[in-house]
């Protein structure tokens, strides 16, 4: 189910989202998880950031869809936490939110060259500053629990995506602990090892979605 009702994701571009379904395409049955709950919170944290005049705070609602009403109260304290960091308050004072940006790119896998039209949605986007960044609530109770859990789900895979559709040299995911409400901050630069990484994960993703969908037409 799409918790977001954006028609951004009726749009043709391929996007992350769409690499993360080739991935669970190829995944065994028992290694894939429903992911339902965890995106519809997510959509909750990232509308009472970005987006506050698409809640309800008295429904309890994001564009219409009902929230739990612990949901709503621990995405409240979420949002305090990341208005209370330095780096964060900053940049969403800088950024415009929600940002759509498409790109036709060209990609290299295992010697074979292919394009594709991108596409991806920013949390948080500066053109004052060149970069923006992503907005992820989180189970991580520490630092090194969120980097963890960057690799662990392919947050690097998103970034190096984002960055390369937009052309930006630096980038920065900032997590929001559902558990203690603590911020944590992973920065990303073009050529260090997060972003190499994520490209490395996107470029056989891409060649699949090429190879199933596009090939052909």
């Amino acid at each position: 189910m799409n918790y977001n009702q954006d028609p951004y994701f009726e749009r043709s571009e391929v996007s992350n989202s769409d690499l993360s379904w080739i991935k669970e395409y190829y995944q065994p049955e028992k290694l894939k998880v429903d992911k339902d709950k965890a995106y519809k919170f997510g959509t909750l944290v990232d509308a009472i950031i970005t987006e506050p005049h698409k809640l309800d705070f008295y429904q309890h609602t994001v564009d219409g869809i009902k929230y739990d009403e612990k949901d709503f109260a621990s995405a409240i304290v979420m949002r305090k936490s990341f208005l209370k960091d330095e780096l964060s308050a900053s940049l969403l004072k800088v950024s415009d939110c929600q940002t759509v940006m498409t790109k036709k790119q060209t990609f290299h896998f295992e010697g074979v060259d292919f394009e594709l039209d991108t596409r991806c949605k920013w949390d948080l986007w500066s053109s004052r500053l060149g970069y923006g960044g992503d907005i992820k609530s989180t189970a991580a109770t520490s630092q090194k629990q969120f980097e963890d859990a960057v690799r662990f789900f392919d947050y690097d895979r998103q970034r190096a995506w984002y960055m390369n559709i937009a052309g930006s040299d630096k980038d920065v995911i900032i997590g929001i602990s559902k558990k203690n409400f603590k911020v944590f901050k992973v920065p990303i630069r073009r050529g260090d090892e997060l972003f190499e990484q994520g490209v490395k994960k996107y470029n056989e993703l891409a060649f699949k979605w090429w190879s199933l969908f596009a090939i052909n037409n």
